[in-house]
């Protein structure tokens, strides 16, 4: 697994899809002049690989970040970035869409970051203050982590 800095939460981009359609269709227009349509080839392919890779990539990034909290259930956001050399963003984001995906199913505790593997109880009705990272409402007022995503919090990120 190849990392780079940011890599999930940044991912495969659509807009780097239609420049490498454009260069393979330049490619082809300009297939009479053939040193400029073999650079607009090779440029195009080349685009279309690099997405194809950061696209496999993040599958790879999932299922280690899972691996990580099924095996240690005392794993925080900051330990599996240490360990798998991840940023804390990336670690974050991949959290959020595994819970979203449902592959990943506990709560986060609000005082040590660790996750706990048991159902969600109901959300209560008062809801004063939002988690800065993923927008889950935060119930308890000494909570220092979030329980959906894990995330630290900060007293001045914290919005009433």
């Amino acid at each position: 697994m190849k990392y780079t800095k940011n890599q999930y939460s940044e991912g495969a981009h659509v807009c780097a899809l239609i420049i490498a359609g454009l260069f393979l269709f330049w490619g082809i227009t300009f297939f009479y002049v053939w040193y400029i349509s073999i650079f607009l080839i090779v440029g195009g392919l080349s685009i279309i690989y690099s997405q194809i890779r950061a696209i496999a990539n993040r599958s790879n990034l999932r299922r280690a970040v899972k691996f990580e909290y099924e095996s240690n259930p005392a794993a925080t956001v900051e330990s599996i970035s240490k360990s798998l050399g991840i940023t804390k963003k990336d670690v974050q984001a991949i959290t959020l869409d595994l819970k979203m995906r449902g592959d990943l199913r506990g709560v986060f505790s609000t005082t040590t970051g660790t996750i706990e593997v048991v159902p969600a109880s109901a959300p209560e009705e008062e809801k004063s203050k939002f988690c800065p990272h993923c927008g889950t409402p935060i119930r308890e007022g000494s909570a220092l982590f979030c329980a959906y995503c894990g995330a630290p919090f900060q007293e001045k990120a914290i919005a009433n």
